[in-house]
């Protein structure tokens, strides 16, 4: 990059907003008892108890990790939407005996508690608000706290924040709507907070993507520029929204005063590196869908770029996980019934789990996972037979033009076949390396060379056949097969015995459908062993699905009895 970074190792955290303990399992069984029956505030005394556990951990338990304290706010949001209707109930009630309920939330910006109260009756809005907010927070500083030096860690805090962003966005579009509270709940500090968190998501996943292209500058440009821009707009709306408040510039300044220099900064920098990389961008409707290298030689460069930005345009894009709804699904068990009965439904909530462990049945269907055999190649140097050829297909100057993308090229499939390489750095160096491979593919047949590459893969079930060909469809199915496999690989070896490792888990099978999927497209170009056969790749793919459903079954089940 033409430019440092501002802070590239700082992400900002937020705190939680904290507040006072209160009784919430007394008013809400006597209103019951009262307004309906005895029989109907038993039925609804396990609800209430957990309602006030786990209100009273999420005050009282600063032992907790931040995953845990994250999973009693899920649950705890859950038994709000679930007796929603009683705090109804309180709030309409002019029944003398009532008890109210007062609420009481501090500002998360002020370190101490005077400096900003928000407290108000019976007002379950509130709470949720609050809740929300804290769930935000919660994941923010889960982001910042991963070890981002990693390409696992990275991925583990674009995760936790772009959960942030989205419960911050939710705050934003409805649990701040027509509430009155501390600034810290308003409009116009939800609406930045979800931008801010969704620019560091991106920024990251923006350093994931330079780190893979380092080698080549143009392809880098390309794919970055649009991801540099997005990113300046998310900072550039965060900051605008703080500066335009004075109230907000005076409040976030009094928690940080680095706040608003670091969001400023951010925004020039990458401003200044869109404005830099905007040249080499093309629109989609200029991308040409076919091209070849047989004339105008001295645009080499920018036709293989072309190439692989075209495909980049072809490519199926993965599935949205479903996480977050699932945490902020309202829902209520409760029918209330003027001057008749209160009706429950015949489930309730679980009671609330204090290891957050999944049930035993789960974990060993999730623990059985296969993993695929991964295919085996012969080592071959790609470097000299393609430079040759360039060299007798076009001149020397177009050969040395070009020479930085084969040395890559060549790295690359040798990095692929390492042993050694933990399976996501494994991964990523396919990826590259596929990319790189649709560059080159007009390449092919190279009918005119004496001394075209081979390319030896042997069958991933049966490693005694094997195929040889100059066809380069045969190293584009390899690869992309490797690809399903490792997606197994990963979620063979996670951790499925808590909540991110189930999400880790069904991310990797879903990759590895993804992939298999684009198999089945190119395996009709390569004829080669049955592993890479069209009907192979099909039965791959699906055979995702089922062990997709159960991890996410086991994923809803765990969250059915911690949210």
């Amino acid at each position: 990059m033409n430019n440092d970074n501002p802070n590239p190792e700082r992400m900002l955290a937020i705190p939680v907003k904290k507040t006072d303990p209160v009784d919430l399992h007394r008013p809400l069984r006597n209103l019951v008892a009262r307004k309906y029956s005895e029989s109907d505030a038993e039925k609804v005394e396990s609800v209430l108890e957990t309602l006030n556990n786990c209100r009273r951990d999420m005050v009282e338990r600063g032992d907790l990790s931040l995953v845990m304290q994250r999973e009693c706010l899920n649950h705890y949001f859950k038994c709000l939407c679930m007796v929603e209707p009683l705090f109804t109930t309180i709030s309409s009630d002019a029944d003398a005996d009532s008890d109210p309920i007062v609420l009481v939330w501090y500002d998360a910006f002020y370190s101490e508690r005077e400096g900003g109260v928000s407290s108000q009756r019976n007002s379950i809005q509130l709470e949720k608000a609050a809740v929300v907010f804290n769930l935000g927070a919660l994941c923010s500083q889960i982001g910042a706290s991963c070890d981002r030096t990693t390409a696992l860690g990275r991925n583990l805090a674009m995760d936790a924040f772009n959960d942030a962003a989205n419960f911050f966005l939710k705050l934003w579009k409805v649990f701040s709507t027509d509430l009155s509270a501390t600034l810290d709940l308003t409009l116009l500090l939800a609406e930045s907070l979800h931008c801010l968190f969704s620019a560091q998501a991106l920024e990251l996943n923006l350093q994931q993507q330079l780190g893979n292209n380092s080698n080549s500058s143009a392809l880098q440009n390309h794919l970055c520029a649009v991801s540099f821009k997005s990113v300046s707009k998310l900072y550039q709306r965060a900051y605008d929204l703080i500066q335009s408040d004075s109230a907000a510039t005076q409040h976030v300044s009094s928690f940080d005063q680095s706040w608003l220099t670091h969001l400023y900064q951010k925004v020039k920098f990458f401003e200044e590196e869109a404005l830099q990389r905007r040249s080499s961008m093309l629109p989609e409707s200029q991308l040409p869908k076919t091209f070849s290298f047989d004339h105008d030689a001295e645009s080499l460069t920018e036709k293989l770029v072309k190439g692989i930005c075209r495909r980049t345009y072809q490519w199926i894009p993965k599935p949205e996980g479903i996480y977050l709804d699932l945490i902020l699904s309202e829902y209520s068990p409760f029918e209330i019934i003027d001057g008749g009965k209160l009706v429950s439904n015949p489930y309730g909530m679980p009671p609330y789990p204090t290891n957050f462990a999944i049930p035993s049945t789960w974990s060993w269907y999730s623990q059985h996972i296969l993993a695929l055999p991964l295919k085996k190649s012969e080592p071959l140097d790609l470097y000299e037979s393609l430079r040759n050829y360039f060299v007798l297909k076009y001149s020397e100057s177009v050969a040395n033009r070009v020479e930085g993308l084969l040395e890559m090229l060549n790295k690359l499939r040798s990095e692929m076949l390492r042993d050694d390489l933990s399976l996501p750095l494994r991964r990523d160096c396919l990826i590259r390396y596929y990319k790189c491979l649709c560059m080159i593919e007009p390449l092919f047949p190279m009918t005119s060379s004496s001394n075209p590459p081979i390319f030896v893969w042997y069958d991933a079930f049966y490693p005694h056949r094997n195929s040889s060909q100059h066809n380069i469809h045969l190293e584009k199915a390899s690869v992309l097969f490797n690809l399903g496999a490792l997606g197994s690989h990963i979620a063979h070896f996670c951790d499925v015995t808590t909540i991110q490792g189930r999400r880790i888990a069904i991310d990797a099978l879903q990759d590895a459908s993804y992939w298999f999927l684009i198999l089945t497209h190119e395996a009709e170009k390569a004829s080669a062993t049955t592993d890479l056969s069209i009907s192979s790749a099909q039965m791959l793919r699906f055979s995702s699905f089922p062990w997709i459903i159960i991890t996410s079954i086991s994923c809803f089940s765990a969250l059915s009895q911690t949210l």
